[in-house]
Formats: structure tokens, sequence, C-alpha cells
């Protein structure tokens, strides 16, 4: 087993003082801006936060990689090191803006493309959860580790609940907002198995992967595969899922049954969700870049074809609901600005349901 002691202190410490900054810049009023929608707000408490924390780990550990939602990213200085460090200075930045406690520092630390180590902790409510894998998991500096019960807690998206989550008659549904206090709060215990339908970025769930894999759990991608940081673009491309072994069993199975939907995000040939695609999409699709499904149950829901250095869409299909759902998802993982073709699907009739092809 590998020590990260000295790296984990200098998380955990952080982490304390980012949260601190963060309350801060909270007290004193918060101007709020927005990336690529009115879901996607930042503040320059997300900005100072982030600065301070790529400091302190660039002085501690000066030959390590670092990537921030944050922080202009250079692949170049990142991708093919063994070590890099993976940062979200406010997970639920919503909910931070909106006077939730739900929202965290997230500090997460990837070796050889795995997460080892994590720090998250949510400055509301002094929660520090921290961790390394073959050490544990720690709330406060004091142990901790997934429960036993026997009616699974299944932590979600609250956006995804009110969304659609509430649909499909899933048992055990505990809607919260920020993704990595859902993870760090699971490896303690609170939760035992999570998922989501859209995708993430690697810096909304690094330090939460970590700390599950701590407790002895697993985080993967809905497909089955599992999930690889420090990629040229860090996101995983799909909807996640992770937990409890035996929580994660079930929870895939009940998800299947109930064919609750995922998207992926550049579709190619040799992905699972590659079948979901008729034959002469198959045959039309196969090697195009930017091709965007939603499916459950092996059948397309929803289908984008996007040109990704224009953001233009070459294609869209599909029921109006997943479609609207669809191009959100791409619309973010994009960084289209609202007024592109994108933004005007998503703003458009689509999101009433009036929309199609």
């Amino acid at each position: 087993m590998t020590f990260y002691g000295h790296e984990l202190a200098v998380a955990e410490a952080l982490a304390r003082e980012a949260g601190a900054l963060l309350l801060r810049h909270r007290r004193a009023g918060l101007k709020v801006d927005y990336k690529t929608s009115r879901d996607d707000p930042v503040t320059l408490a997300d900005r100072e936060a982030s600065r301070f924390i790529a400091d302190g780990l660039k002085r501690a550990f000066p030959a390590d990689g670092l990537l921030s939602e944050e922080e202009t990213d250079a692949p170049d200085r990142r991708v093919g090191l063994e070590r890099v460090w993976i940062i979200d200075p406010i997970d639920g930045t919503q909910e931070f803006t909106e006077g939730s406690p739900d929202f965290c520092v997230s500090i997460g630390l990837c070796v050889g493309g795995e997460a080892v180590l994590g720090a998250v902790y949510a400055p509301d409510t002094d929660e520090l959860f921290s961790g390394y894998v073959g050490a544990g998991v720690r709330k406060n500096s004091r142990p901790v580790g997934f429960a036993d019960r026997a009616d699974y807690v299944v932590s979600v998206s609250n956006t995804e609940f009110k969304r659609e989550l509430h649909r499909y008659g899933l048992s055990g549904l505990a809607p919260s907002g920020s993704i990595a206090l859902k993870l760090a709060r699971l490896a303690a215990g609170e939760a035992d198995v999570t998922f989501t339908i859209s995708p993430r970025s690697e810096w909304d769930i690094a330090a939460g992967d970590a700390l599950v894999r701590a407790s002895g759990g697993v985080l993967r991608r809905r497909d089955g595969r599992a999930i690889r940081y420090n990629l040229h673009r860090p996101q995983i491309e799909q909807g996640i899922i992770g937990g409890r072994l035996d929580a994660v069993a079930w929870l895939e199975h009940e998800l299947n049954a109930k064919e609750v939907p995922t998207a992926h995000l550049g579709v190619q040939p040799g992905d699972p969700a590659w079948v979901a695609l008729s034959p002469a999409d198959q045959a039309q699709l196969n090697g195009q870049p930017g091709v965007c499904i939603r499916y459950a149950g092996g059948r397309m829901l929803a289908l984008l074809h996007v040109d990704p250095p224009t953001r233009t869409v070459l294609r869209s299909e599909g029921d109006a609901f997943h479609l609207a759902r669809l191009t959100r998802d791409v619309t973010r993982s994009l960084g289209s600005p609202l007024g592109s073709p994108l933004g005007s699907l998503v703003h458009g009739p689509l999101i009433e349901g009036k929309g199609g092809a």
C-alpha cells in the first residue's frame, strides 16, 4: 500500500481554509454569473477558492499536475503525468448561491488514472470527509465506512429527480445537490448508492470516487466501464453509478428493469451504447465525431449529431423530452454560449415538448 499521509494533511488543510473563504464571500454578498445557462452559475468565490487551492498544491507538490474547474486547463502540462490533483472549489455552486448548505470543496488526487485520495469539506456544516485507498475514510477525524442497512438509500441529483427521476418508481431515493458531497456521505455510510443520468466532469467526482474506493466500494460509468482520470478532455461522457458493491448490483438491475435512461456523448463503434443506434445510423455515423445519444433498454431515445469545433447541430431527432435533456448535456459539455445553435435548442420549443427533429 502507498501511504499518502502528507498529501492528505495538505488537502484537508486547504479544503478547510478554502471553505472559510467561501463563507466569507457569501456573508459579504455574491455576484452570480453564468457559463452555459441558468443551471450553470459561477461566482468570484469559485475563482478565488480555486486559485487558493491551486497555489497551495503547487507549493507543496510542484511536480504534480493540476486540473481545476475554474482554472484554464493546459492538458500538455498534466496529461501523461503519474500524479494529478483534480479540484472543484465549489461543487454545488447553485446551492451555494441560494444559501443552501448542500455544497462543498472537493480536492482529489489521481495516480495512474485512478482516484486514490479525497478531501471533501462542507463548510456550512463543518464536515470534513477525507481518506485514501488502503487507509479508509474519516469524518472530522473519526473513522467511518459503509452502513449495513437492508433498505438501500439511493442518493440522486435533486435536479434530475425534479425533472424526471420521480417518474420511474425507484425506491429509496434521497435527492440532494452536490455530487462530490453525495459520494463523500455515501463513503461514510450516510447513503448506500448513487447514480446519474447525465454526464459528469472529472472535477465533480474525483475526490468522492477516491473516498468510495477507500471504503471498499466502486464508482463506474453507467455502461459498466471503469472511470479513468487525467484525460485530455476531462469529461466522463455518460452517467455514473457507484457505492456499496451489493447496492450497486441491486441498483443496476433496477435501472435496467425500469429503463432509466442515460446519455452518452461522443459515442463511437465499440462503445456499449453504439448498439442503441439502428444499423443504418451505425453505417452513416461510423467514425463521425460529436454523435451524442440518450438511450435506455437498448433503445435510442434521442440523438444529436454536433460539429464540435463550431457547436453546430448537424442532426437532431427523437422524443422531445429526451432531446431537450440531451441538448442540455451537450451544451454544458461543449461550453456552448447561449444564442448559438445549441443554445437555441436548449431554450427553444424543445424545452416545452413542442419540438422534434
